[in-house]
């Protein structure tokens, strides 16, 4: 079984910084991509960041300069450091894995972690 847990949500004020943590567990060969998607109140969840396993990066325009995704392949967790944070980055941030291989070469796909709430006062 194949696992995504976030850590590091919490209540910040404009203009703090915030820094998320996915950690994958369970019998991982590998992972290519590792996202960081979120989902405000009566929104559409929306890809915030992505990254390869070579370390190539995507971002969403609203987080550009802002945010920066990063990973450790051998500890299977990417980071997402959330700086200059506003009140409209307020949502809860999921961390998502296209494809996981398993050691025993399965692919198991869209694994998503449980989500970890950010709130941004003003």
């Amino acid at each position: 079984q194949v696992q995504l847990v976030e850590s590091g949500g919490g209540l910040v004020q404009a203009g703090g910084s915030l820094r998320l943590s996915c950690a994958a567990s369970g019998s991982i060969a590998s992972i290519n991509s590792m996202d960081w998607y979120r989902q405000a109140p009566g929104k559409q969840r929306e890809l915030v960041a992505a990254i390869t396993s070579r370390g190539s990066t995507n971002y969403a325009d609203s987080v550009k300069g802002r945010f920066t995704i990063s990973r450790d392949n051998a500890k299977n967790t990417v980071y997402l450091q959330m700086n200059s944070l506003k009140p409209e980055d307020t949502a809860v941030y999921y961390c998502h894995a296209p494809v996981v291989v398993t050691t025993g070469r399965y692919r198991v796909p869209e694994v998503w972690g449980q989500g970890t709430l950010v709130t941004v006062s003003s």
